[in-house]
This record gives structure tokens, sequence and C-alpha cells, in this order.
């Protein structure tokens, strides 16, 4: 059963992160910059939150904000749900599905370790399919 390690193996533990008094202009920049949906806001190394494209145009654009004056403390998302590296890519899926999530931060313990997308989560889905499908179309050639 593939896991949250899993995905951090594949695409890397990196993330995108602001502070939280980062304008939101600043943040759409970054995240434009590194071709990216989401930035993390951190605050001394300490996870706060997360701002997507979607808090930008749901909470700043249709409420009439300024990107140059909003500050994305004020638009982050507070209350997603978490998981571990030893959370499976199916519980993973499941809760987002859930929780009508995209994004899922990956916590060790306290610490803040990375996150993950449901981009991240079905690719690893097909993924594993496919070294199943693979696996079953040797199976099937070698004793034939």
């Amino acid at each position: 059963m593939k896991k949250v390690m899993h995905i951090f193996s594949r695409k890397g533990r990196h993330t995108v992160s602001v502070s939280p008094d980062t304008t939101v202009l600043e943040a759409l920049r970054l995240m434009s910059d590194k071709n990216t949906g989401s930035v993390v806001i951190m605050d001394n190394g300490e996870y706060l939150g997360l701002v997507t494209e979607r808090d930008y145009s749901r909470k700043v654009v249709l409420m009439g904000k300024s990107s140059n004056e909003t500050r994305v403390a004020s638009i982050m998302t507070t209350n997603l749900p978490t998981v571990t590296e030893d959370t499976s890519v199916e519980e993973c899926m499941q809760l987002m599905s859930n929780r009508n999530a995209r994004y899922l931060p990956v916590f060790n313990g306290n610490n803040y370790v990375g996150i993950i997308s449901i981009h991240d989560v079905v690719r690893e889905t097909i993924s594993a399919q496919q070294e199943t499908i693979d696996h079953l179309h040797s199976f099937i050639y070698s004793n034939g």
C-alpha cells in the first residue's frame, strides 16, 4: 500500500512558503514563478496555513479587496485536515474527498514536513495501478 512517504520520494518535500505579512500580490507572483497553485504560510519555521489561487479568487477578488494591500494571513486556510508520512494514499484520497480539500499538510508529530495535493494523490494512485497491471501482465505471459 502506497503512503505519503512514497509521494515525497517521487516529488520531494520542497514547498513554496511565505511569511504571514506577505502581500497577496507577492504570493501570487511567487506562485506564478514557481508554477504552483498554493503557498504555505510559515512563521519562524512554524506552519500557519495555506493560500491557494482559490483563496485569492474567493477572498480577495470577489470581496473587492486589493491584492497589493491584503496580507496572506488574512485569507489563508487554516483548518485543513493533516496527515503523516505513514498515511496511506487511499486514506488521503478519502480524507480529501470527504472534506473537499485539495491539499493536505504533512506533519511528523508537531513538525511540518511538507504538503501534498490532490494531483499528487491521483498521480501516485495511477502509478500504483500501472505497477499492478505490469506485474499481472508479466505473470500472465511468464506462466503462459
